[in-house]
C-alpha cells in the first residue's frame, strides 16, 4: 500500500457497467471486504479510512505490547463513557488500516457453537456453525494444527484439517506456555479442577486451560490491513484505499444509500458498507437518518428508518486482580501479551472439575475467563513505561497507578446479562457519541463477577502459585470473604475488554446478510450486527464478519446478473 493511501492506478469510477461499493472503515472486517470485493473485477471498491493508511508502524507490529491501546495515541480513538453510574472511564478503538486488529492483544479465538446458535435465530441460518466452519477454517493458516500429523509433545491435539485451515491470510499461532509463569497459570487450574483445553478453535469440548489461539507470527502482529490489503490486492486497480478521510453520514435519496458524505468531499456509490466499528457505524447510521425516531428528533435530524440503533449493545465487563510476585517473571523478549486463557462456566462456583458441574449448567461454553497477563502493564504498553498506567486503559481495566513489579489476571464475563445504549450527543458528525455501557447493574453479573475473582485469588493461592505468589496488589481476605465488601471493590476495579458488539444487531436493524430494514443499498458488516457479543474475544468473528457480508454481497451480484440474462 502507497504512503499516499490512495490504493490503485486507474481512476475510481471509470469502469462501465460496474457496481461502485463504498465502504465506511478500514477496520479488521473494512480490510476483509475491501479484499473479497475487489476479487469481483466487475466492482470498484473505494475503502474510506479516517485514520491513516499507510504501512503499519513498527511499534504497531510488535506482538510484546500494546502501545495504542492506552487513551490518546494517534493510531486510537479515545472515547469518555460511563461503564456504570458513577464510573467513567475511557475506551479506545483503532485508527489506522487494519482497526483495532492493529491495536489489540492478537486474542484471535473463535466464537464457540452456542453463540452462533443464537446468532442463526435472528440471521438465519448462513449463521449456523455448520454453515460458517467452512469460513472459519478459509480465512486461518494454523501453523500449529492446521497440518496432517500429530504433535510431538503428550497430551496435546491432534493437527485437524476438518476444522482448521492452512492456506487462509491470517496466520494463528499458539503460546509455547514455557515460561514460568505460564506453567504456573496451567498448573494452577488444572490442580483446582479444571480441564486442559489445547485447542481454544475447537467445537464440542469442554472450556478450560489452555494457550490463547493469536494472530502475533514470529512475534509480529499481523494484521487485517497486512493480512488482506498486502501484495497481490493492492495492485488491484479496481481498489481505491482513501486514508485520512473521515466518512460523516450516508446519503440516502427516495429510500436508497446513493453515497457517502466525507470531510473530504462526497463519494457517490451504487452500495455502502459500514464497518466501521461498533461505535462509529451505529453513530453514522443515527446520523444519516436511521435510528429511535423520538431520538432522532431531538437533534432536528430527518427520519430515513426507526429502527433501534444502539438501544441494547453489550461488552464483557473485566477487571485486573492485581499480585505481586516474589521475583521478577516477565521477560521483555515475550511476543504474547496474554498467552493463557481459563474458561469457565460460573456455575460450576469458584473452581470445580467436570465431574462436580451441575447437569444443567447455565453456561457450558464458559461465561467466565481469567487471561494470563504476561508483563507488568508499563512494559506491556511499552512507550508509556515509567509514566504509571493511564485511567481508563481498556486492556488493563484499571483506573489506578500500578507498582513495577505487578503483575495480573484479568478477569472477564463473557456472556453479560447487561446491556448499554449509545445514543447521540448532537447532530454533529465531529461530536462524540454518548456510551452507557450498564455494566454490573443487572445482579446476575455481580454474582458472576464475585466468582471470577474468587477464582482468580484461588488459582494465585494455589500450590502452583506458591513459589511465585508474594500477596495480592489490593485485594484482602476480608474483602473476599464478604458479598458486600467485594461488590465494592469490583465496582472500584471495572473495566471493560472493549469488545462492544450489537449496535445495529440482525433480526432487529438489518438482516443476515448485513442489509439495513427499509433502506436499499446500505449494509452493516462489523459487530454491530451481533446481537449479542461474542463467548469469547471478538477478533476472529469480525473477520468471520467480513469474509461472510462480502460473499452474501457476491452472491447478490451473481443471482441479479442470471437474472437479467433470463429476461
Amino acid at each position: 500500500m502507497s504512503a499516499d493511501a490512495t490504493t490503485g492506478s486507474a481512476p475510481i469510477g471509470t469502469h462501465r457497467g460496474a457496481v461502485r461499493t463504498v465502504i465506511v472503515g478500514g477496520g479488521t472486517a473494512g480490510c476483509v471486504l475491501a479484499a473479497r470485493l475487489s476479487e469481483d473485477p466487475q466492482r470498484l471498491v473505494t475503502l474510506v479510512e479516517a485514520g491513516p493508511a499507510g504501512e503499519t508502524p513498527a511499534e504497531l507490529r510488535d506482538g510484546g505490547s500494546i502501545p495504542a491501546a492506552m487513551p490518546g495515541h494517534p493510531a486510537s480513538w479515545s472515547y469518555e463513557v460511563d461503564l456504570a453510574p458513577g464510573r467513567p472511564f475511557t475506551v479506545v478503538r483503532g485508527r489506522i488500516l487494519g482497526g483495532s486488529s492493529t491495536i489489540n492483544g492478537g486474542y484471535f479465538v473463535r466464537a464457540p457453537r452456542s453463540d452462533f446458535e443464537q446468532w442463526a435465530k435472528a440471521g438465519g441460518p448462513a449463521w449456523s456453525y455448520e454453515s460458517v466452519l467452512p469460513l472459519l477454517i478459509e480465512l486461518e493458516n494454523d501453523l500449529d494444527l492446521g497440518e496432517p500429523g500429530g504433535h510431538d509433545s503428550p497430551g496435546s491435539p491432534k493437527r485437524n484439517n476438518a476444522v482448521h485451515g492452512t492456506a487462509g491470510p491470517v496466520g494463528v499461532q499458539r503460546p509455547p506456555l514455557t515460561s514460568a509463569l505460564a506453567r504456573a497459570f496451567v498448573a494452577a487450574a488444572k490442580e483446582l479442577g479444571f480441564p486442559e483445553e489445547h485447542d481454544k478453535n475447537a467445537a464440542d469440548h469442554p472450556p478450560g486451560i489452555g494457550p490463547v489461539p493469536s494472530n502475533i507470527i514470529g512475534g509480529v502482529r499481523v494484521n487485517t490491513a497486512q493480512a488482506y490489503l498486502s501484495g497481490t490486492p493492492a495492485q488491484r486497480e479496481n481498489l481505491r484505499v482513501l486514508g485520512g478521510t473521515r466518512a460523516l453520514r450516508v446519503r440516502i435519496e427516495n429510500g436508497r444509500a446513493v453515497g457517502v458524505e466525507t470531510d473530504a468531499g462526497y463519494i457517490a456509490a451504487d452500495e455502502v458498507v459500514l464497518s466501521a466499528g461498533a461505535i462509529a457505524t451505529a453513530q453514522l447510521l443515527m446520523l444519516s437518518g436511521i435510528g429511535p425516531a423520538e431520538h432522532l428528533a431531538e437533534f432536528d435530524i430527518p427520519l430515513v428508518a426507526d429502527l433501534p440503533v444502539g438501544e441494547r449493545f453489550s461488552d464483557h465487563p473485566n477487571m485486573p486482580v492485581g499480585w505481586l510476585p516474589k521475583r521478577p517473571l516477565h521477560d521483555d523478549a515475550e511476543r504474547f501479551a496474554f498467552p493463557a486463557a481459563l474458561n469457565f462456566d460460573s456455575a460450576l462456583g469458584n473452581a470445580a472439575s467436570a465431574d462436580d458441574a451441575e447437569p444443567s449448567a447455565a453456561h457450558p461454553d464458559g461465561d467466565l475467563e481469567v487471561l494470563l497477563v504476561s508483563k507488568p502493564l508499563a512494559a506491556l504498553f511499552a512507550e508509556a513505561a515509567g509514566a504509571g498506567t493511564a485511567a481508563g486503559s481498556g486492556a488493563a481495566g484499571s483506573a489506578t497507578r500500578s507498582a513495577p513489579a505487578e503483575l495480573q489476571l484479568l478477569v472477564a464475563l463473557q456472556a453479560p446479562a447487561g446491556r448499554g445504549r449509545l445514543s447521540l450527543r448532537s447532530g454533529d458528525p465531529l461530536a462524540e457519541p454518548r456510551i452507557e455501557y450498564g455494566h454490573l447493574t443487572h445482579p446476575e453479573d455481580l454474582r458472576c463477577m464475585r466468582v471470577g475473582i474468587r477464582t482468580a485469588a484461588r488459582l494465585l493461592r494455589s500450590r502452583a502459585f506458591a513459589p511465585l505468589f508474594d500477596g495480592f496488589a489490593s485485594l484482602d481476605d476480608e474483602t473476599l470473604a464478604d458479598d458486600e465488601r467485594l461488590d465494592a471493590w469490583i465496582r472500584a476495579s471495572l473495566g471493560t475488554a472493549l469488545h462492544l458488539s450489537g449496535t445495529a444487531p440482525m433480526g432487529e436493524v438489518v438482516d443476515g446478510d448485513g442489509r439495513v430494514h427499509g433502506v436499499a443499498g446500505l449494509r452493516v458488516a462489523d459487530t454491530s450486527l451481533l446481537p449479542t457479543v461474542p463467548s469469547r474475544g471478538p477478533f476472529n468473528t469480525a473477520v468471520l464478519i467480513g469474509e461472510l457480508i462480502a460473499r452474501r454481497i457476491l452472491a447478490d451480484r451473481t443471482r441479479s446478473q442470471a437474472r437479467s440474462a433470463h429476461r
